[in-house]
């Protein structure tokens, strides 16, 4: 049976490099607001997971995608979720390390982190 591939592995391999700063701030966002959150490579991307998936990172292709599998539940008094998804995900999409909103995603993070506990 073939050993798992790391997220530090698919990053290495998968992420072009104008794109690894931007994923690099997003992991340790999600380190530092969920800590306790399972870092895991699965369905091929980065996923995070509580009591069950509440996040992910998109492979990026063109751009860096933060997704929230209850992000239709997720307060957005900044504007930049996107999506209209069914199933309630919702996602921010940033190319650049500029473009990423730090307080912003810190709070999209712990409301995705409550809405998994809850």
């Amino acid at each position: 049976m073939p050993k798992k591939m790391t997220v530090d592995q698919f990053v290495k391999a998968s992420v072009p490099n104008e794109f690894k700063p931007v994923v690099a701030a997003i992991r340790a966002l999600m380190k530092e607001c969920a800590p306790n959150a399972k870092e895991e490579f699965s369905y091929g991307m980065a996923v995070y997971k509580g009591k069950s998936l509440f996040a992910w990172i998109n492979p990026p292709k063109n751009d860096v995608t933060l997704s929230f599998t209850r992000g239709v539940k997720i307060e957005d008094p900044y504007g930049l979720l996107r999506g209209t998804a069914k199933a309630g995900t919702r996602h921010v999409k940033m190319k650049t390390i500029a473009e990423l909103n730090k307080p912003a995603l810190k709070y999209y993070i712990k409301q995705a982190l409550k809405l998994d506990t809850s």
